[in-house]
């Protein structure tokens, strides 16, 4: 992939939108212990935007066993992209309000089930908003899509594959958990052994938009061989999957992440810095 195949800035995808053969606008308005992503959607979105839940649309049932966000049910997630308005020959646009960490997560689903032209809103909200771009509130029905989705254009790997990873394995979560400083949500403190710690906030600049080509290849300097990528629960792994992509390097997700890693005892677990 380009950085092209990967994001668009706002003018151009502004555009994009007044243009005969609009883009498919989706609002993945998701955080970490935030559960008012709609009400932020009603309150104000990009134009045409379908609000897109991460924890019911964009994953499975959360368990000990898959972590806290498995990979959903292939049938349930066509369906639901089909709600979107996703249809085989419509490009699509994903962003959120935080610098595409959680839109990744739809941008990596969908080129995953075979979608090829999938892109995230550099800069998401802000970026668009900063441009002096419209929003408009309310919800948002589009015409229902008719896309097939077909699992394995992009790589995934499971535990035994990260505990075995001949490689890089990023581990894309902040440092101090990284390191097993803390740890507010997982029941273990540290890091797949032989990881590297690679947070995924290192990939965007203080206005949330993607860091410089030359920024990222230096920041990836050292991955060799083949890549692998997880975080506590694949969302923001995806984030970095795209920024890899975005210069040329391909990575795979491990979906089940931290969250079921550090809930199997079996599975060692190493702390302190690398």
């Amino acid at each position: 992939m380009t950085r092209s195949a990967v994001i668009v800035d706002a003018i151009a995808l502004s555009a994009e939108l007044d243009s005969a053969a609009p883009p498919v606008l989706l609002d993945v308005r998701w955080a970490l212990g935030q559960t008012d992503g709609h009400d932020r959607h009603l309150d104000g979105h990009l134009p045409g935007a379908v609000f897109v839940d991460l924890d019911t649309e964009l994953a499975g049932p959360a368990s000990p066993q898959e972590g806290r966000h498995p990979l959903p049910d292939l049938a349930a997630f066509e369906a639901a992209a089909r709600r979107w308005g996703v249809t085989a020959d419509r490009p699509v646009v994903a962003y959120d309000a935080v610098g595409g960490m959680s839109a990744a997560r739809v941008w990596w689903l969908l080129r995953w089930a075979g979608v090829r032209d999938v892109r995230l809103l550099d800069g998401g909200l802000a970026a668009w908003t900063a441009a002096g771009l419209p929003l408009e509130a309310g919800s948002v029905t589009p015409e229902p899509g008719d896309v097939v989705l077909e699992p394995g254009s992009l790589a995934t790997i499971d535990a035994d594959q990260a505990a075995a990873w001949d490689g890089s394995l990023l581990d894309a979560r902040a440092a101090e958990r990284y390191a097993g400083d803390v740890e507010p949500v997982d029941p273990r403190a540290g890091h797949i052994p032989g990881a590297l710690s690679v947070p995924t906030a290192g990939n965007v600049g203080p206005d949330g938009r993607f860091m410089s080509d030359a920024a990222l290849r230096e920041r990836f300097g050292s991955v060799e061989g083949p890549v692998a990528v997880y975080c506590g629960s694949g969302v923001t792994a995806a984030h970095e999957v795209a920024a890899l992509a975005s210069i040329g390097v391909d990575a795979a997700l491990y979906p089940g992440s931290w969250s079921q890693w550090s809930n199997d005892p079996s599975r060692p677990v190493a702390t302190g810095t690398a």
